[in-house]
């Protein structure tokens, strides 16, 4: 059964395929390019709504001396399918309210973290509330795939890479437009997508570099910077478990 064409939103976020010469994944980032056109539903299609309270987008960030982790809530998004395969789709996270997990111990410095990753300095929501991911494309997963491997600058606390990361028994390499700050690159990463009749369920593991769509505070260019230890990785680890209510109707040109 081939995956056709589709549409979805993102935060976020971008991301891993890889694999080794013996077909097993090996690490490594998304690949990343321009956007591409965005597929329609048939007007046979049959629509599923995303279910945004079990649906859910992680987020892990680095720097040398720790990490944060945290979620972005899906507030919309629909997925469209014809023949059990997904046509098309799209999904809506508000950055508005980004959450942190690690620092739920202290208020204080939580508070502090979202008010930065809201600020100009990351996500610039007062003027970009939202990420959106549309996906143009899925296909049949290939571990043969190869995609160049990122080196990591090491210390303590270095992103996991895609390999010891992504999603176990990846069946389809997704592609879509992701939008955040205003910027729009296509990203493809392998997933675990399962259509039946009672709806869609898919999961990820990913990385991104957050630099690509503007997210540059102190990223890892400057040396010096790198030298004394204070900078902040450009490597951001994405995560997504995504599942659709049982109820249907049929998609409308």
């Amino acid at each position: 059964m081939r995956m056709k064409s589709l549409k979805l939103f993102s935060c976020a976020v971008v991301l891993g395929l890889l694999a080794s010469c013996s077909g097993q994944p090996e690490g490594a980032e998304a690949e990343t390019g321009e956007a591409q056109e965005v597929a329609e539903a048939s007007v046979e299609a049959v629509s599923y709504t995303v279910d945004t309270s079990n649906s859910t987008v992680g987020w892990m960030g680095y720097k040398p001396t720790g990490k944060h982790t945290g979620s972005i809530p899906i507030t919309e998004g629909t997925i469209s399918v014809e023949d059990g395969a997904i046509q098309s789709g799209s999904i809506v996270m508000n950055l508005e309210n980004i959450q942190n997990e690690d620092l739920a111990d202290d208020p204080d410095s939580q508070g502090k973290l979202l008010g930065h990753l809201k600020s100009p300095d990351f996500f610039d929501v007062e003027n970009h509330p939202n990420a959106t991911f549309e996906i143009t494309s899925v296909e049949a997963y290939d571990p043969n795939e190869l995609t160049e491997v990122k080196e990591e600058y090491e210390t303590e606390y270095t992103p996991i890479e895609a390999d010891e990361y992504q999603v176990e028994s990846p069946t389809h390499k997704i592609t879509g437009n992701l939008t955040m700050r205003g910027n729009t690159l296509s990203v493809s990463f392998p997933a675990n997508v399962q259509v039946t009749d009672n709806g869609i369920n898919a999961s990820a593991k990913f990385n991104i570099d957050r630099t690509k769509w503007g997210v540059s505070f102190r990223d890892e260019a400057n040396v010096v910077d790198k030298a004394k230890d204070q900078f902040i990785y450009n490597t951001v680890n994405i995560s997504f478990n995504l599942s659709t209510d049982s109820g249907q109707e049929t998609a409308s040109m």
